[in-house]
């Protein structure tokens, strides 16, 4: 198994350019946040389940996958899962299901630009098409940078 500093150090290598990395720090948020609140809006057996179950359990899965690559990173991660878990859910009660989708379908388009138009001035391929799990790498790089500058010299 890799390590996740093995997976940082191959990002790193793809975001080289500072003007990419601002991309990055304005795209990959609103990203992960979209991806939550479109699984959050996929109806459930109201009887058996609550409103963002599914997106409860992809991030349950997506912080075990970090867990099992570096403990502070994962909790990093999870306070960022449970603050858009809180977001989407105040969104989902005053929007609906609909239109939830509706807002988060427009944040993924126009993130996913963004990421594009930062990859053109790095002049590399986003680092997903070639191992999808770079899409789990993308917060965790972000969190890694953040935990620096917050003082922690180890993150992984």
């Amino acid at each position: 198994m890799r390590s996740m500093q093995d997976w940082l150090d191959s990002y790193s290598g793809d975001h080289r350019n500072p003007t990419n990395q601002v991309f990055h720090w304005f795209c990959v948020p609103p990203i992960v946040w979209s991806v939550i609140a479109l699984l959050w809006a996929i109806p459930v057996p109201v009887s058996q389940l609550r409103p963002g179950s599914w997106a409860v359990l992809v991030m349950v899965l997506a912080f075990y996958w970090y867990w099992r690559r570096s403990h502070r990173l994962a909790v990093g991660l999870l306070i960022v899962f449970a603050l858009l878990g809180l977001l989407t859910n105040f969104l989902y009660a005053r929007l609906g299901a609909a239109q939830l989708c509706w807002l988060a379908a427009g944040v993924f388009v126009v993130a996913w630009i963004g990421q594009f138009i930062g990859h053109k001035f790095e002049g590399r391929k986003p680092s997903f098409l070639t191992d999808l799990s770079y899409l789990l790498i993308g917060p965790a790089w972000l969190m890694a940078k953040l935990l620096r500058k917050l003082g922690f010299t180890q993150v992984t």
